[in-house]
């Protein structure tokens, strides 16, 4: 579905590349986890492939293809037909991303108004199922809501029915969990999971937390400093990772979390 080929990108003020060399794929229906620290070229992977790079302000060169179809070199007005179309992005902090002037159910409709010609009613009609999906409470109250109405938990849910109300084929969700407390961490996990066991929709999870990506996917590649430095089954990874620096990321595990969530 979606294959990354020795991925280069080097913003013009910095010494180094944010990403060197970074080649990974995902398959149809998969979750892949990419994990590693604040810096490590995680985030700059996920703008490459959503068409987020400011490129007057980057180099870059490899190949980033979407069912054989390039992405990295495409033109603006063609990224803009996948974005949101195939390609939906769920940042880490919702109410810095969303507009606090408008209510939640037209930003959920947004890239419907951009994307079909369907009439005001049926845009309404696919929100509403978007936010059901996502289980938010009363969709049809928190549809006439604006951000600073919802909490933490409820705004995230609400980016990501905006993110899926177009049904795209790949999810991109950059750190979701993170400013979130355990309890809604956990939920949002469950919702994951269920979106990709009942729609088959694709993931790119991205996280500094090995645990939460070990509850959410079958696969993980870590980051460092730009480089890809492991890849495996998640479960191998975490009982046996061989790179010095995912050994670190597992050690930073508190034990009892690693103890609960033995198999």
């Amino acid at each position: 579905m979606l294959e990354i080929r020795d991925l280069h990108v080097k913003f013009h003020d910095r010494d180094r590349e944010a990403v060197s060399g970074v080649s990974l794929h995902i398959e149809d229906g998969e979750i892949l986890g990419l994990v590693g620290e604040s810096g490590s070229g995680k985030s700059v992977t996920a703008m490459s492939i959503a068409g987020l790079l400011p490129r007057r302000q980057c180099d870059y060169t490899g190949e980033i293809l979407l069912d054989g179809k390039d992405l990295l070199h495409a033109d603006r007005a063609e990224l803009r037909k996948l974005h949101g179309k195939e390609i939906g992005v769920v940042f880490q902090e919702p109410m810095s991303s969303m507009d606090p002037l408008m209510k939640i159910g037209e930003q959920v409709e947004e890239v419907l108004l951009i994307h079909t010609k369907l009439t005001k009613e049926e845009r309404r009609r696919m929100a509403l199922e978007a936010m059901a999906a996502v289980e938010l409470a009363d969709p049809e109250a928190v549809y006439d809501k604006y951000p600073h109405e919802l909490s933490g938990g409820m705004l995230q849910r609400a980016m990501i029915a905006a993110a899926i109300v177009i049904k795209p084929r790949l999810l991109l969700l950059d750190e979701p969990t993170t400013a979130l407390d355990v309890t809604i961490q956990a939920q949002i996990l469950d919702l994951l999971k269920k979106l990709n066991r009942e729609s088959g929709i694709s993931m790119l999870f991205i996280s500094h937390n090995l645990n939460v990506v070990r509850k959410l996917c079958r696969r993980v590649a870590v980051m460092q400093r730009g480089v890809l430095v492991e890849e495996g089954e998640t479960e191998t990874v975490f009982h046996h990772p061989q790179h010095p620096y995912t050994q670190r990321l597992v050690a930073a595990i508190p034990t009892r979390c690693r103890k609960e969530d033995q198999p």
